[in-house]
């Protein structure tokens, strides 16, 4: 017996606009018109008899029945995705991952040209951001993120988990670092919220007087490239700071560190049977191997 199915495109834009309770975003991420989500609604509201979204003041909401189809629809697409994918002799397609924007920069781009160079048939979007995407909802296909108490509360690989060192350029100090109390002759960076200073201070046996800690707040990035340009001393992972370690531009300044969170990778429960994400899920967890379980002192 023949299938009654509904048009697939008036599909993907249900599942759009329902996934993201907006026909403007579902417009932005199927590349067409709000209208056309628009239109492709209404008609798969015609044609069910039954109204799935509901107009609000500024946007609109999914009904009951829109969120009992929403469900189904959602996971019908992503089996098919997953059998096309199977089909497929290697992976293809767009991925799109959101990542905590230090991590991204500094070490992620770097490395892609390894990816690329292995899966040529995938092409990566990177969305550098610090909240969380809610990959179930397909906000994107994976997310960096770290995490501070070192778990998240949805399941997650583990990236890395370098401890934090305290970093400067060679000749901030030319005469050598010889005492950890004499960091604070110099402005203090971070790479993360916290009191992260004071805890390495204790680490390093001895007191931050309040008045070594700055008065004010940098964003991360801002904070290493201030101490890549020899304002001060960055304490952060190894892992954000390699590429200028290996180029000489930072160097550690004592073998002191401690363990404080990690970055992991999320994936949607979707989303992890799809060819592509297991691509580069598996390269990123072969390429990161030795941000784990490093020792915390290092001479």
């Amino acid at each position: 017996m023949a299938r009654v199915l509904p048009p697939l495109n008036a599909l993907k834009a249900f599942e759009a606009a329902g996934r993201h309770e907006s026909f403007s975003r579902a417009a932005d991420e199927l590349n067409v018109s709000h209208s056309a989500i628009s239109r492709h609604v209404r008609g798969l509201e015609d044609r069910l008899g039954v109204s799935l979204f509901r107009d609000l003041p500024r946007g609109v909401e999914l009904t009951l029945e829109g969120r009992g189809l929403l469900l189904r629809v959602m996971s019908a697409l992503d089996e098919i995705a997953e059998a096309t994918e199977i089909v497929r002799q290697r992976p293809e397609g767009t991925l799109t991952i959101s990542c905590e924007p230090l991590f991204a920069m500094k070490y992620l781009i770097p490395r892609l040209p390894g990816f690329y160079s292995a899966f040529t048939g995938v092409e990566l979007r990177l969305e550098a951001s610090r909240a969380l995407a809610d990959v179930e909802r397909h906000d994107a296909d994976l997310a960096i993120r770290f995490a501070h108490r070192g778990v998240l509360d949805i399941p997650s690989d583990l990236i890395s988990d370098e401890p934090l060192f305290t970093y400067a350029t060679p000749d901030l100090r030319p005469e050598g670092w010889d005492s950890p109390e004499q960091v604070l002759n110099y402005r203090l960076y971070r790479d993360r919220i916290g009191e992260v200073w004071p805890r390495w201070a204790e680490v390093a046996g001895f007191e931050m007087p309040q008045s070594g800690m700055n008065g004010w707040r940098m964003e991360t990035d801002l904070s290493l490239t201030a101490a890549v340009s020899g304002l001060g001393v960055f304490l952060g992972s190894e892992d954000c700071v390699l590429s200028d370690l290996q180029a000489g531009r930072l160097i550690r300044c004592f073998p002191i560190g401690f363990r404080e969170g990690s970055f992991r990778l999320v994936l949607g429960a979707g989303a992890v049977r799809r060819r592509t994400v297991q691509a580069f899920r598996t390269w990123l967890l072969d390429e990161s191997a030795n941000l784990r379980g490093q020792p915390i002192l290092r001479e």
